[in-house]
């Protein structure tokens, strides 16, 4: 299995291969019209986006940090499998085996949120019992994410599945606005796409890169107004993209990405029009560009 890496001053950072799946794209687009987005996004002709869930990992300093943990695919019923969209299934497992890793070597997982999409490989089915994939791990959820949870509403227990955090209790940690995880390893609560939702910010020496997760759900998401509908608080979605996209903008930050399959890792200058450092995911996209996306990013100058 080739996994996609990274190397950003003493990090390695490695790209999982999660599973793969359709949403429809109205649904990540919200209000955004259609004639619109479709410039600068492809869809299936029945105007499905493909998602990957690549989880990341973080090797630092001789530790395993993991950034969310993919769907758990084998947990999944055939009802389940189709209102997600899933196309491929969860290979974490797999691609830590490439790496010479098992999951008792993950130390850390950092939880962005916890939506079934990157919550769900936190468990996982052994002997026809649900337990914790990642055993040996501390596990980071934002306070108020790790108390919904447990208690979702009628909107957020579709998404907030019992099965995904009962067997992890013991190695769950919460923090509040803030945390740093170990000097170069931050979170950050933003709320927005949901009440918890955090954002993760990695710095070596004066450079930092910014994951911000289900905010900025793929490249052309870094336009504060373009909320998803599956945003639970969209007014507080806006709010935190504008301060972090300028504050990367302004300081040059590198963006990584979750779901995004087309590229790894974009740096813009100050204006957030031009690129001055892109990553393409290696991997071949599940559905590529076509000649209606001609507002697509211009890379083409970019190291």
């Amino acid at each position: 299995m080739e996994l996609q890496t990274y190397q950003f001053g003493d990090m390695t950072l490695t790209w999982l291969r999660g599973a793969d799946k359709y949403t429809d794209a109205g649904t990540l687009f919200g209000p955004v019209p259609k004639a619109v987005w479709s410039r600068f996004y492809p869809t299936t002709d029945d105007g499905l986006m493909a998602e990957l869930t690549d989880p990341i990992l973080i090797s630092y300093q001789g530790k395993q940090y993991l950034i969310d943990a993919s769907l758990g695919t084998e947990k999944l019923d055939a009802k389940q499998r189709r209102n997600l969209g899933v196309l491929s299934e969860n290979r974490v497992l797999e691609s830590l085996a490439s790496l010479d890793l098992r999951p008792e070597d993950i130390d850390v997982v950092l939880m962005t949120h916890m939506h079934n999409d990157h919550a769900g490989g936190l468990t996982s089915l052994k002997d026809g019992e649900i337990v914790s994939t990642f055993p040996n791990a501390t596990i980071y959820i934002q306070e108020i994410e790790w108390n919904e949870v447990r208690h979702p509403n009628k909107r957020t227990r579709g998404t907030y599945l019992k099965e995904n955090w009962e067997a992890i209790q013991p190695q769950v940690q919460t923090f509040s606005e803030e945390m740093e995880v170990v000097p170069g390893i931050e979170l950050h609560h933003t709320g927005g796409h949901s009440n918890g939702h955090s954002i993760i910010l990695l710095k070596q020496g004066e450079e930092t890169m910014i994951h911000m997760a289900d905010l900025v759900l793929t490249h052309v998401h870094r336009n504060p107004l373009w909320v998803a509908a599956v945003d639970d608080y969209p007014m507080d979605s806006i709010a935190a993209k504008t301060k972090w996209v300028n504050e990367a903008y302004a300081n040059g930050y590198k963006f990584f990405f979750y779901h995004d399959q087309f590229y790894a890792v974009l740096q813009f200058d100050k204006t957030g029009q031009e690129v001055r450092e892109c990553v393409k995911r290696i991997r071949k996209p599940i559905v590529d560009w076509t000649e209606k996306q001609e507002k697509r990013l211009d890379v083409t100058d970019a190291s």
